[in-house]
């Protein structure tokens, strides 16, 4: 019998596999702090639809106002991520995920659906290519790279927050601003402030645990991102390799 797709609940989040790759048979600190921050947002209207299997084959979505994400707009929805992966691919399920969430749009009556993107395809993004046939274009820019990418309805478009387009802050040191919404964070903080301390590097850790933080992010990534010297690096997790190449710029 073919897997059917679920909509998460506040009463089935507990049981319900959150569909990344983490494998762990004891409770693991990045999938229970995913848990713990949909919880609050289902209340808000956020939807974390998933395929009935323990594969990463779903979708994410919610409402632009209250999405956290340094996004502007009105009566949108924003698409978080869409994901589908090894042998779930080619089987119609990203498409059937896709048109779930526009359908949804439209029986909201909503102007429209926008998603992060970039003028090359960047890493943690969902696919482009995909998007762009449903009829996804860019409507807004970063100094960064990245594009608001939307499919409009009525006319209207949503915009980047000022703050996402610059990408740079005041701080100097080596400053990261993360949030719960993705589970692979916190064990890249934990590697991050291990390598920082023993080797004496300032290191300045920014939470993103409020939708006003979110919202006033300095950069269009909401689940990661790295600045030096005032500057925005990368949205990649950093390993220590990679962390000294940041360091000797």
């Amino acid at each position: 019998m073919e897997p059917q797709f679920i909509d998460l609940t506040e009463e089935n989040l507990p049981l319900e596999h959150l569909c990344c790759i983490i494998r762990s048979r004891k409770p693991h600190p990045g999938v229970e702090a995913k848990r713990r921050w949909l919880a609050e947002r289902l209340r808000e209207g956020h939807v974390f639809r998933k395929l009935d299997v323990k594969a990463p084959v779903f979708i994410e979505y919610a409402p632009l106002e209250t999405a956290w994400v340094p996004v502007e707009g009105d009566n949108y929805l924003y698409l978080h991520c869409l994901w589908v992966t090894g042998g779930f691919q080619g089987k119609g399920y990203g498409r059937a995920l896709m048109e779930s969430c526009l359908a949804d749009a439209r029986a909201k009556g909503k102007s429209g659906v926008c998603m992060l993107g970039a003028a090359k395809q960047k890493a943690w993004l969902s696919d482009q290519g995909f998007a762009g046939a449903y009829g996804f274009q860019p409507v807004d820019a970063a100094d960064s790279g990245y594009q608001l990418l939307a499919l409009s309805f009525d006319g209207t478009v949503p915009r980047f927050a000022p703050s996402a387009k610059r990408g740079t802050i005041e701080e100097q040191d080596l400053t990261i601003y993360f949030s719960p919404q993705c589970p692979y964070i916190s064990q890249s903080l934990e590697k991050l402030r291990q390598y920082c301390e023993e080797r004496q590097v300032p290191l300045v850790l920014s939470p993103v645990d409020t939708l006003e933080k979110a919202k006033a992010l300095p950069c269009p990534f909401n689940n990661w991102a790295v600045f030096y010297r005032g500057r925005f690096q990368t949205v990649n997790l950093l390993d220590a390799g990679g962390l000294e190449r940041i360091l000797r710029r």
